[in-house]
């Protein structure tokens, strides 16, 4: 499996409506976008992994996803740190010392807890993110969107951009490759600074084929007679099935039960287990 590919598999998952993961997807983004509770963000993490293991997205084929995410979670969480050291404690209203460091860079109770929520905040979208992507055909979801009155230029817009990832993907590594042929080193035999130089030569080559890639399809796309008529017919459009409603359900439960949660629990975006 390509990372960003959609790869048929016969799963309930998958012969779900693609306007169905995506109201899915925006309903359970939005509401972890909107709260810092903790016990909102493990449901859904937990939500998240069932469908992964219903769908049969196996989580080696996800390493490098892995591998860049929570390196941008430990960025986030350093920076966010040097930046904000007393986020926490003033949006929680209490200070509790747990590591002294030096001045109000000492280490809290109040800020270790946001922190560790903000890192389960931004990884219970990422699974989400990866059912959308790898379990959604571009062209039954660009028929799902024409569905809801989306004019169909965007909704063709949106599926040649989820079918030209995984192209990028394979075009990087073939340049990738090509550039290794010719000496640049990106292995872990050099240091980070040299691979991250040589792997960065690469991206120019691609911009430009990319370009190119876009002119030809433009081309294309011209000659058959695009935006020629206001309305157009789709193959690949599915109606809304029990397993659609059902699925549905679901996600508006968790999302209505979280916005509950935060109104009339929390009286607000944040879980304060301080008071």
């Amino acid at each position: 499996m390509n990372l960003f590919n959609y790869s048929y598999e016969n799963t309930v998952i998958h012969r779900l409506s693609g306007l169905t993961k995506m109201i899915s997807f925006m309903a359970l983004t939005g509401v972890v976008m909107y709260i810092y509770d903790i016990r909102v963000f493990i449901v859904i993490l937990i939500f998240s992994f069932s469908v992964m293991k219903a769908a049969r997205i196996r989580m080696r084929d996800l390493k490098v996803i892995f591998i860049y995410v929570g390196t941008f979670f430990i960025i986030n969480a350093v920076l966010s740190f040097v930046f904000s050291p007393t986020f926490g404690p003033e949006t929680y209203g209490s200070y509790t010392l747990w590591i002294p460091i030096a001045g109000k860079y000492n280490l809290t109770y109040e800020q270790a807890f946001y922190q560790i929520s903000k890192i389960f905040k931004y990884s219970s979208v990422v699974p989400l993110g990866v059912i959308f992507l790898f379990t959604t055909d571009p062209s039954e979801f660009a028929s799902s969107l024409s569905a809801i009155f989306v004019p169909y230029k965007i909704s063709y817009a949106v599926s040649l951009t989820l079918r030209h990832f995984p192209d990028i993907q394979k075009e990087y590594g073939d340049i990738s490759k090509a550039q290794q042929a010719r000496g640049l080193d990106i292995s872990k035999k050099t240091s980070f600074w040299h691979r991250f130089k040589n792997a960065a030569a690469t991206m120019i080559p691609l911009i430009f084929s990319s370009l190119e890639r876009i002119d030809v399809i433009t081309n294309a796309m011209h000659l058959r007679g695009f935006s020629k008529h206001k309305k157009r017919t789709w193959y690949s459009r599915r109606k809304l099935l029990g397993a659609d409603f059902i699925a549905l359900a679901v996600s508006f439960a968790i999302t209505g039960g979280a916005i509950y949660i935060a109104v009339f629990v929390n009286h607000g975006r944040f879980y304060n287990p301080f008071q």
